[in-house]
């Protein structure tokens, strides 16, 4: 058997390669859009990919399904409960897909969505033990699915948890405890809300650690795993519809366009979004007015999805070189509408002094000098729930990023704003979405709470 588990750090997000060396057969699971990978290691291990197989309707990354299908032929395959608007093959409970000796078995395991299925991945077809099962977004190490995010399909929480519980405990927990477990994500994910960095585990190790695999009733459960959890990113349900519908394969060399100074400025013009992807400081020293600073060497696409609204066309400027992993990573998360990029940035910037601003940045000593003041600034706190609760600012305002643009209204306007985050990638996020917005007096915390945790020590 050949099996490789390829894993987005950016994205927190897995896929794989089965196949059979004696046969050639091979088939890819939970695929992103960029699938050159994919073909290449096939190609290389003398293998034929003649099938895709999503073990859900993915919401947080856009599956490459189309992008295998057209350059091998393969089909395409889900649990047999999924709502598409293509032709797929439907995968039932138990069914066996053969590539020769090496067996693939599907086990339904709704609970996150409604079609969730697992794959259990047999060496050889009549293994006592399995080799492994692929859990989707069912059962992760540590962790196991939320089960809100399909709530704008019509599945509520309340009705998907107890599926999971059946999932979890009586399905996945029925399988051997040396069965390897190879999740769909890890830790940084937004799909769970206590994932294990760990990019593969074992039945047995999560019937020993993982709280959601502990003995417990379905009540107690479904209380467990729907508490806590997170604000949804908002592209998150754009992602879910986009996977059900037919759509044209992602042509990446097509999205990396080069575009000069005046076309640059004539597509923003036009109603485009800037995506400037230095870092802080670089966009702090100077940007095109309006631009969003999202960092290339952060959770970029994620982060992208929650402020970049999906189908708005999209600028891009970043540094020499990058251009085409920035159009890939956006692409991912189904932001593909990207117009091009600046040519030569600093010199393009440097030449439109009018076109130009700074970004407004405090460190912490500033900021608590201004707190003490009568026209104190508001605090916007962009930090996750659980964060949070480690410690705050007093007084702070919080809104999640991926709750910032439907909730900017919340914050007065007859007052500076200082946003901040951990330690400061999602503060500039927060700051530069703001002003782009029409908010003029908006800085970010340089160090973010981890510096203001010491200042104020």
């Amino acid at each position: 058997m050949i099996f490789t588990q390829y894993y987005l750090d950016c994205l927190s997000q897995a896929s794989y390669l089965v196949g059979d060396e004696t046969t050639g057969r091979a088939v890819v699971v939970d695929p992103r859009v960029d699938v050159d990978e994919y073909i290449a290691d096939a190609r290389e291990q003398g293998l034929t990919v003649e099938g895709v197989i999503n073990t859900h309707l993915h919401a947080d990354f856009i599956s490459g399904h189309f992008e295998i299908a057209e350059r091998t032929g393969a089909w395409i395959g889900y649990g047999d409960r999924a709502e598409t608007r293509f032709p797929v093959r439907r995968l039932s409970d138990g069914e066996r897909v053969g590539l020769g000796d090496v067996t693939l078995e599907i086990m339904h395991t709704p609970g996150h969505t409604p079609e969730s299925i697992s794959v259990v991945v047999y060496e050889h077809a009549d293994d006592a033990v399995p080799y492994g099962v692929l859990t989707g977004d069912a059962l992760f190490v540590g962790d196991v699915g939320r089960p809100d995010l399909a709530a704008s399909f019509g599945h509520t929480p309340a009705a998907l948890a107890p599926m999971l519980y059946d999932s979890v405990h009586r399905k996945l927990m029925s399988l051997p405890d040396r069965t390897r477990l190879f999740p769909a994500h890890g830790a940084g994910s937004a799909c769970g809300k206590n994932l294990s960095s760990d990019r593969w585990s074992t039945i047995g190790a999560q019937r020993a650690s993982n709280y959601a695999c502990q003995p417990m009733d379905v009540d107690t459960f479904v209380a467990l795993v729907t508490e806590g959890q997170e604000a949804v990113p908002a592209y998150f349900p754009y992602d879910a519809a986009r996977n059900r519908e037919r759509r044209e394969p992602v042509d990446l060399d097509a999205l990396t366009r080069p575009l000069e100074r005046d076309a640059f400025l004539r597509v923003r013009a036009e109603g485009a979004v800037v995506v400037d992807t230095r870092d802080q400081r670089a966009f702090a020293a100077g940007h095109l007015r309006g631009a969003i600073n999202i960092g290339v060497d952060g959770r970029f696409a994620e982060t992208a999805g929650m402020v970049v609204e999906p189908g708005q066309d999209i600028l891009i400027v970043a540094d020499p070189g990058r251009e085409r992993e920035v159009v890939t990573r956006l692409a991912r998360v189904g932001l593909e509408t990207v117009a091009g990029y600046l040519v030569s940035p600093e010199s393009a910037v440097a030449s439109i002094p009018d076109e130009v601003e700074r970004a407004p940045r405090v460190d912490a000593a500033d900021l608590l000098r201004r707190l003490g003041e009568p026209d104190a600034p508001v605090v916007l706190d962009v930090r996750g729930t659980a964060e949070r609760e480690s410690g705050a600012i007093e007084g702070s305002v919080h809104i999640p990023l991926a709750d910032l643009p439907s909730r900017a209204d919340e914050l007065p306007t007859d007052r500076a704003v200082v946003a901040h985050c951990a330690g400061g990638y999602r503060s500039s996020v927060a700051a530069s979405y703001l002003r782009s917005q029409g908010r003029d007096d908006v800085s970010d915390l340089v160090g973010g709470f981890d510096a203001y945790r010491i200042a104020a020590a």
